[in-house]
């Protein structure tokens, strides 16, 4: 049976959903503050289609997530180098790290109401797992390199949202400033960690 497309209608909805949710998001203070009648109203949509479309507040952010993450998962699935597979290795777990340094930058508001969501541990939500997979199965492929699993989850802390936000909004860190630091530190990592 070929699969469904979706009505028009609710395709426009899903964007507009979307859309007033990251707005909402990025206009707060904090991402508790964003309700999903907040979101349906800005979206000009009951709060039932909210529902229907995404099971609870949670759903939605990961949702939204998902939809503003995919050009840059596009780019480590299937993309060319430096994020794609057929980069070297140890340019390639840098490169990594980057882009998922520069999109919680420019997604801030989104990666923190991701993690606030925290289920039982954000350790266990998708994104990570895949996050730390990918990097892990990276650092594998470097000659030498031990204890990947555990180097992994070391690497993406260092760009956990809320850290992120701490040395940008606290810290007042430039963007370049964190680049630097995170390269230096990965660089740290892979040449310490290689025998």
């Amino acid at each position: 049976m070929p699969e469904r497309k979706p009505r028009v209608d609710a395709a426009r909805n899903r964007e507009a959903v979307l859309t007033a949710a990251d707005a909402l998001f990025a206009e707060c203070d904090s991402p508790d503050a964003v309700t999903m009648a907040d979101i349906a109203a800005a979206a000009g949509v009951g709060k039932a289609t909210l529902f229907r479309g995404y099971g609870d507040r949670t759903g939605l952010i990961q949702a939204l997530y998902a939809a503003r993450l995919e050009p840059v998962h596009q780019a480590v699935t299937d993309g060319p180098p430096p994020l794609g597979p057929d980069t070297p290795p140890a340019e390639r777990v840098p490169a990594l790290l980057d882009a998922l340094l520069r999109f919680k930058l420019d997604h801030r508001h989104l990666s923190l109401a991701l993690e606030a969501t925290g289920s039982d541990s954000p350790y266990q939500a998708a994104h990570y797992e895949w996050w730390h997979a990918t990097i892990r199965d990276v650092l594998d492929r470097i000659p030498g390199f031990t204890g990947s699993d555990f180097a992994a989850h070391a690497l993406l802390a260092a760009v956990r949202a809320d850290l992120v936000a701490h040395l940008a909004d606290r810290r007042h860190m430039t963007r370049e400033e964190l680049r630097a630091e995170l390269a230096a530190f990965t660089a740290n990592v892979l040449t310490g960690r290689a025998s």
